[in-house]
């Protein structure tokens, strides 16, 4: 194993003392439970969004902490989720009186803690919603959800949701648009090499050098099937086609219930895309993809989308939400409406995503 890194068990901590150094006006790190929040924080009167999950998948969550998008992020180790600790003082930290939103992916584990979180928030008299995101069309099960995982648009969620809160939307309507940005969100990746997470030293997986896994998650698992290397055209014909044809998508979550103190189950169902949808395009790498390689694959992404009828209004293309080093790549469509279009424009300003700030 080669990194540049000094002690594997120092890694998450080392990471954000230098993030902090180095964007000392937009963020704080509390270390002692570990999470990262807004410089400003609290903003009074303004929902708190806040986001979390293992690290490895940087920049997300703890590069897009800053005005426009989450007030607080909370990191565990490596692949591993944070603890409800650091979730619950997150949430006592950076809440200014309107209530907390976490935006959560479909993980076991990250479901649980954030869970417990809310409950202890509850308790406190701090109004939460927690809004699931699982929108990989890969899998319907794996080893780490009950359900479709959360990728790709867990990014575009926090962006969207983040600038709502800016404007002042209250916490249940910020609530449903986060649920409506998940249902409107599908994504699909590949890996040509999987990750070594530090502590253990090794890959996760073995993979041949002319083959590649389709339907790889975040955490270095593998994929739903595994074939021979096909090129960028092909590669992303796959993946568009899996996504666009992927048809409704229903199922039934659990969602806390602020105003009674208790879980009820809702019935989602994701609607398929359709001929003349608008659509943000989002080009992802996996944590070891050169960018020249995403915008070859968004080139293709661009032309089966104009053959299939939908129209690209917004793009994304970078290294966003990771599998520590993996290669491979991801594509996220997401629906898109006047009103989250105009949200996706809204000014933001954090470490790795920043705009009109």
């Amino acid at each position: 194993m080669k990194k540049l890194i000094n002690k594997p068990a120092d890694v998450v901590r080392e990471s954000l003392q230098g993030m902090a150094a180095a964007h000392a006006d937009l963020i704080k790190v509390s270390y002692d439970p570990i999470f990262v929040y807004r410089a400003d924080a609290p903003v009074e009167g303004k929902v708190a969004v806040i986001s979390g999950g293992g690290s490895g998948h940087e920049p997300t969550h703890v590069g897009f902490v800053g005005p426009g998008m989450l007030d607080a992020a909370c990191p565990g180790d490596v692949f591993v989720s944070p603890t409800t600790e650091q979730i619950f003082e997150a949430i006592r930290v950076v809440q200014g009186g309107a209530g907390v939103l976490n935006v959560v992916k479909c993980y076991w584990d990250d479901m649980d803690v954030f869970a417990e979180a809310a409950e202890l928030a509850h308790r406190e008299g701090i109004p939460v919603a927690n809004i699931l995101i699982d929108d990989d069309v890969a899998v319907s099960e794996s080893v780490y959800s009950h359900g479709r995982r959360g990728t790709g648009t867990t990014v575009l969620a926090e962006k969207i949701c983040g600038a709502a809160a800016e404007l002042g939307y209250d916490l249940p309507k910020l609530a449903d648009l986060c649920r409506r940005v998940n249902l409107n969100g599908r994504t699909m990746g590949i890996a040509f090499t999987p990750s070594t997470v530090p502590a253990k030293g090794t890959p996760s997986f073995e993979i041949g050098e002319n083959e590649m896994e389709v339907g790889i998650g975040i955490h270095g698992e593998p994929g739903r099937e595994r074939m021979s290397l096909k090129t960028a055209d092909e590669i992303t014909e796959m993946l568009a086609l899996e996504i666009i044809d992927d048809p409704a998508y229903e199922r039934t979550v659990r969602e806390f219930d602020s105003a009674k103190g208790e879980w009820v189950d809702v019935d989602l169902v994701d609607p398929p895309l359709q001929p003349e949808d608008q659509v943000l395009a989002f080009v992802n790498g996996m944590g070891g993809t050169p960018i020249p390689e995403l915008y070859i694959v968004y080139r293709k992404l661009e032309e089966i989308c104009q053959e299939k009828g939908l129209t690209i209004v917004r793009d994304l293309i970078g290294t966003y939400i990771t599998a520590i080093e993996m290669q491979g790549a991801s594509i996220t469509l997401l629906r898109m409406d006047d009103e989250m279009l105009s949200l996706w424009d809204a000014p933001v300003n954090t470490p790795r995503l920043r705009w009109g700030a």
